[in-house]
């Protein structure tokens, strides 16, 4: 008989510096990308943030968050870590445990500020604003 191989489903955790607040996210992300908006300059306080999409049904956090701006941060660190919205979790992927955490980017959006030193990302598409809905 053969025999059944099952596929492990990938499962990355992150979480705020203090670690009051915990998440996981399981499976591949739906979308990544780098966002150089000033908004995202100045959440991050870096040239561009770098973010990954998953379905609501494969995040879970543990911890209590506040939220600006519909981001939701640690209230004891102040460490930024995601974005809730209706269907899903839009994760920054500096704060999972793991680095490298073998997630690439996509797509770049906002590339009109993109700093002059910083190149296009090779595969990822590139929009000068946002991109039509994904």
């Amino acid at each position: 008989m053969g025999e059944a191989v099952v596929a492990l489903e990938a499962v990355r955790t992150g979480g705020c510096l203090c670690g009051a607040v915990r998440y996981e996210v399981r499976g591949e992300p739906y979308i990544a990308g780098l966002c150089h908006c000033k908004t995202c300059r100045k959440l991050i306080g870096s040239s561009f943030s770098a973010t990954a999409n998953w379905h609501q049904s494969q995040f879970s956090m543990s911890g209590t968050v506040e939220t600006y701006e519909r981001r939701q941060f640690c209230p004891k660190c102040g460490a930024r870590l995601f974005f809730l919205f209706e269907g899903g979790a839009e994760v920054f992927l500096g704060t999972l445990d793991e680095a490298p955490n073998g997630i690439g980017p996509m797509l770049e959006v906002w590339t009109v500020r993109r700093e002059h030193w910083l190149p296009p990302v090779q595969g990822a598409a590139q929009h000068d604003e946002n991109p039509p809905k994904l």
